[in-house]
């Protein structure tokens, strides 16, 4: 028997924005378009939108995929379709075994029930019987934390408890696949990392985990695999490092220099950053050995004192690895006007990929300019040994001394 229990075959789905056509409009809606009509007034034009269009995607049993891009772009409508939510306009969609599905905060919960019913409630959605949920409870009420609101209405729930206990439900009762959108977004540091290591286990277990998410880092963790939806269709699919350094490349700014124009009425300005070597040629892709630096050009004006200038270098999934400032490294402030040149070296430690530079500039109590992401670089491969779960290689001395025969 075939191992693929989620099989996308050129899936599309339409909407129709504007007035409703009569096949499938209720009686109501019928009413309304006549007498828009016996008025005299115009039909409201009705649009075609594709939310998804030619999407294609086997997953099998015990894999962890993830599904990024842009808001918009069809995440949500994709697993509402895997779900059989919803339905799709073309194409064919098959799902196997039993789906849980965490789509929203609370999403299938009915507010009159409590905690406890909910749990019992979704369980048998799920297909599985009163004696099956009750040998999970108690794991799902300690996964959730809220031993104390089990028997409270849930309309009386926070926004936290909610996802705390739908992610519980839908973790703990055996589903074959999980579906998970973005609520984790909405949990705390420890309650998201509780999360992810849940979902780590259920793949490891052998089930199945379909995840979307903007948080890039957790994605590369969790996911062998990824897909990036763009405007409804697939823009690539692959390796979750490669596709999810591809996305942000080409959701950032997209190259080794950006500049900015002048505004009179800014005390200080970044007018220019780039990455340069030591000549002051520029760069996008280099070495590990080479030494490369940030420069930025700066317009300070007169009533501007004191200013700080701070350069930061992540990776291109989000992780902070390190930062500059001139008043850090014991540089005194800037506090005359004029026109400066600034570099700071990049550290060659970095491994191969990709990353991505912020610059900051401003006082102690203000802040005058604040570029994310403003430019990208790439280490190149070289003979060193790479490894994808680490951004730095330090070359730290080691020590072995052999203390005994055995």
């Amino acid at each position: 028997m075939s191992d693929v229990v989620i099989d996308l075959q050129r899936v599309g789905k339409r909407y129709r924005l504007g007035e409703h056509h009569l096949d499938g409009a209720d009686l109501r809606e019928r009413i309304v378009g006549l007498s828009r009509r016996l008025r005299g007034r115009a039909p409201v034009p009705v649009h075609e939108l594709w939310s998804l269009r030619d999407v294609s995607l086997q997953v099998e049993r015990g894999e962890a995929v993830g599904v990024i891009g842009a808001n918009g772009s069809g995440k949500s409508t994709l697993l509402k379709i895997v779900s059989n939510i919803t339905t799709p306009s073309e194409g064919l969609s098959r799902t196997r075994g039993r789906v849980g599905s965490l789509l929203e905060v609370g999403a299938g919960f009915h507010g009159e029930l409590t905690g406890l019913e909910n749990t019992y409630l979704n369980g048998a959605i799920l297909g599985m019987s009163r004696r099956e949920v009750r040998q999970r409870i108690d794991e799902i009420v300690a996964f959730a934390g809220i031993e104390g609101f089990m028997d409270t209405p849930v309309k009386r729930f926070s926004s936290g408890m909610y996802l705390r206990l739908g992610f519980a439900i839908a973790a703990h009762l055996e589903a074959d696949v999980l579906l998970v959108d973005e609520v984790l977004a909405v949990g705390d540091l420890e309650f998201q990392r509780r999360c992810l290591g849940k979902m780590s286990e259920i793949e490891q277990s052998g089930r199945t985990v379909l995840f979307v998410s903007h948080d890039m880092e957790a994605m590369a963790r969790l996911c062998t695999r990824t897909m990036w939806l763009d405007h409804g269709q697939v823009r690539a699919t692959g390796s979750s490092i490669e596709v999810i350094d591809a996305y942000v490349r080409a959701t950032g700014s997209g190259g080794a220099a950006a500049t900015f124009a002048l505004d009179d009425d800014t005390r200080c300005q970044v007018t220019r950053v780039s990455l340069v070597d030591d000549d002051g040629r520029a760069l996008e892709s280099f070495s590990s050995w080479t030494k490369a630096w940030i420069a930025i050009e700066l317009v300070v004006r007169g009533s501007a004192v004191d200013i700080d200038v701070a350069a930061t270098v992540s990776t291109v999934r989000g992780v902070r690895l390190f930062g500059e400032s001139l008043v850090e490294a014991n540089y005194p402030p800037i506090d005359v006007a004029g026109r400066y040149e600034l570099r700071v070296e990049i550290p060659r430690i970095l491994m191969p990929g990709s990353y991505c530079v912020d610059v900051w500039v401003g006082t102690a109590y203000e802040t005058f300019g604040w570029h994310e992401r403003v430019v990208t670089f790439t280490i190149a491969t070289t003979d060193r040994p790479v490894s994808n779960d680490r951004v730095l290689g330090l070359d730290l001395e080691w020590s072995v001394d052999r203390v005994s025969d055995g």
